[in-house]
């Protein structure tokens, strides 16, 4: 067994996988199976990097002082001295080795500055894109004929899109999920250690706010408010929600300018003012003990997606003149109320996601919370107002049955993945076998995650298929949300597989060979 070279804690100069360039990292683990550091760089980031891909930063200054380096770092900086990018050194020659690499290098760089350029301009269309689908959905189910052949649908005059007192109510709600956020009930846990050891605190009382929500809407039905109103100005409410997101992800930004480094963001710490904004420069905002993101998560707009809900199904039977919903809104609003009731049930399952650990707070998710998840959510609730579907009571079981299946499969996974990271020594989980890798952490290849990569998706997408069911098969608009969906998780699976190669590196390899399929079996 060859002796290792590097101790742990030491700080190195480790290449960054797939490219050329050095930064300086700190040895953290060896292993000695695999013959793999364990190395962390500055933004957090941990990587297993073989022998060959470290230097000692005194022998990395040495070659960069020397005038014919062949380091990545040494070509990069003799172009950077000289006064045109790739022109050598008076007095010296070029080898034909050297002037193909610095073409090579030079062409990668073309390439990538393209590559950085094209995402700033979809990121950028994105941040118009996403508020218009949303109208576009919404104007679609109030049509008549809700064909995607009837496009354009007609558009309303812009004064009739903001009304100030749907702002207002949209601030009340906002606000007053706030305030059950903040009431001194349930626990209080850790979250994931940070980049730079610490763990954040969070108070787990979600479920509680959901009981005190129902609680006020309860009062408001028995006070004969009319809550069909949200039906009533479901633009208004929408154009409300999209005007409140961008200015909460304004406010995210500057206040981001001023976070120290180590509470950046490691997916939106670019340099790039769009791609930041967009997807969020700072970690965990927080205003005192108040974590920004962590709240809209789960509260406002997810509890408000059951309110909607709600308020169709109450549009649906004043409308028809019905003493009952139809057996299609009965079976959407259940479906949709279990998602919402197990999210915050299991709300503190939130804390090991990539939503929390990795992404930042910034348009991204502040829209996708407030907006998206609230309005195209609840898509399904909204066509059957205008467009009911009678479903009989066979179809229904049927249907019922799919969204069990899809709901087990979700919940038993995504539990097997939180119980086994929070504590993978917990006695319960001895049947459970795993892949070790170099950053400690082990990779399940038994139980769900040893049927498919993503089972947790598997099970969503099924229930997502469960939901668009009861509105029957004459138009595909209320199967945009399914449709959606897969191509969302496709998307966040590739990225996932993107992270964990990287991270694991042979293990993950290992683990794939193992597991060959990621979401759906035999296919894919």
């Amino acid at each position: 067994m060859p002796n290792r070279r590097f101790a742990d804690g030491e700080v190195v100069m480790g290449r960054w996988p797939g490219s050329v360039l050095y930064y300086e990292v700190q040895v953290t683990s060896y292993d000695d199976v695999s013959h793999l550091y364990t190395v962390k760089y500055k933004d957090g980031t941990e990587l297993a990097l073989k022998e060959s891909d470290i230097k000692s930063q005194s022998s990395f200054k040495h070659r960069k002082s020397q005038s014919s380096s062949s380091s990545p770092s040494r070509r990069s900086t003799s172009r950077s001295r000289s006064r045109s990018p790739g022109r050598p050194a008076k007095g010296r020659r070029r080898s034909s080795s050297q002037s193909r690499e610095h073409k090579d290098d030079k062409k990668k760089i073309i390439q990538e500055t393209n590559l950085v350029l094209l995402v700033l301009i979809w990121t950028f269309m994105l941040i118009f894109f996403l508020p218009a689908a949303v109208f576009y959905l919404l104007l679609m189910c109030k049509q008549d004929d809700p064909s995607l052949l009837n496009f354009p649908p007609p558009l309303p005059a812009l004064e009739s899109l903001w009304e100030a007192r749907v702002f207002g109510v949209f601030l009340l709600w906002f606000f007053l999920q706030a305030l059950f956020y903040l009431l001194p009930i349930g626990k209080v846990v850790e979250g994931l250690p940070l980049s730079d050891g610490r763990k954040l605190q969070y108070r787990i009382n979600g479920f509680y706010a959901f009981i005190l929500t129902a609680a006020a809407v309860g009062t408001l039905l028995y006070f004969q408010f009319e809550l069909h109103y949200l039906y009533d100005h479901f633009m208004q409410f929408a154009v409300s929600a999209a005007v409140f997101s961008m200015g909460l992800s304004i406010y995210l930004y500057i206040r981001s300018l001023k976070a120290p480094e180590e509470e950046l963001a490691p997916g939106g710490n670019s340099g790039y003012f769009i791609y930041d904004f967009f997807t969020g420069h700072e970690l965990n905002p927080r205003i005192g003990s108040f974590d920004l993101k962590y709240f809209c998560e789960l509260r406002p707009g997810l509890m408000g997606w059951v309110v909607i809900n709600l308020a169709m199904l109450l549009a649906e039977m004043k409308i028809h003149n019905q003493s009952m919903p139809s057996l299609s809104m009965i079976l959407v609003n259940s479906f949709q109320l279990l998602y919402v009731v197990d999210a915050l049930w299991n709300e503190e399952a939130i804390l090991t996601t990539m939503d929390i650990t990795r992404d930042g707070f910034g348009f991204m998710l502040a829209f996708g919370d407030l907006v998206w998840v609230p309005f195209v959510y609840s898509l399904q609730a909204f066509y059957l107002v205008d467009h009911p579907i009678a479903i009989s009571w066979p179809v229904a079981a049927a249907i019922t049955i799919l969204n069990g299946i899809g709901y087990y499969i979700f919940r038993s996974a995504n539990s097997q993945k939180n119980n086994f990271r929070r504590n993978p020594a917990d006695p319960k989980l001895a049947y459970l076998k795993f892949i070790p890798t170099a950053t400690g952490k082990g990779l399940l290849v038994t139980g769900w995650w040893g049927f498919v990569r993503h089972p947790n998706y598997l099970g969503d997408i099924i229930m997502a298929l469960a939901w668009s069911l009861p509105c029957g098969f004459n138009h595909i608009l209320p199967y945009f949300y399914v449709i959606y969906f897969i191509c969302l998780l496709v998307h966040r699976e590739a990225r996932d597989e993107h992270h964990c190669k990287q991270k694991y590196g042979l293990a993950w390899e290992r683990y794939c060979q193992r597991v060959p399929y990621r979401i759906f079996p035999y296919i894919y």
